[in-house]
């Protein structure tokens, strides 16, 4: 098994709990790791035998594109998509950091944070 990062994505979206976050928006940001048997790959120098991390960018940005209230519910959400979407991953964790979020102090960021494994899905 080997692991697979996508790290720093920046998205600007509508998230958030707050009528006035779905309606202004901010930036997002997005770590995503999966886990995977790529030692075929590594030997085959073949894409098919590993993970395409421009398709699980795609999940990614297609998900931040449709707003939703909660980062629990979104990371959730793009977890699940990205196990469905390649049958070859373990887990997935995704990391989703919310800047500036309107909490009444200074904060630079909240994240939330998921591990969710194959058989944690609903198919």
């Amino acid at each position: 098994m080997g692991k697979i990062k996508l790290e720093g994505l920046e998205f600007f979206a509508y998230h958030g709990f707050y009528k006035t976050e779905r309606e202004v928006g901010r930036k997002f940001g997005v770590d995503i790791e999966v886990t995977v048997d790529f030692s075929k790959a590594a030997i085959d120098d073949t894409l098919n035998d590993t993970i395409n991390y421009e398709h699980v960018y795609n999940i990614v940005k297609e998900e931040m594109a449709t707003p939703v209230k909660l980062l629990e519910f979104l990371a959730d959400k793009i977890c699940n998509n990205i196990l469905l979407a390649f049958n070859n991953i373990e887990d997935v964790h995704i990391s989703i950091k919310k800047f500036d979020p309107p909490i009444g102090g200074i904060c630079r960021s909240a994240t939330v944070e998921m591990l969710k494994k194959k058989d944690e899905i609903e198919k």
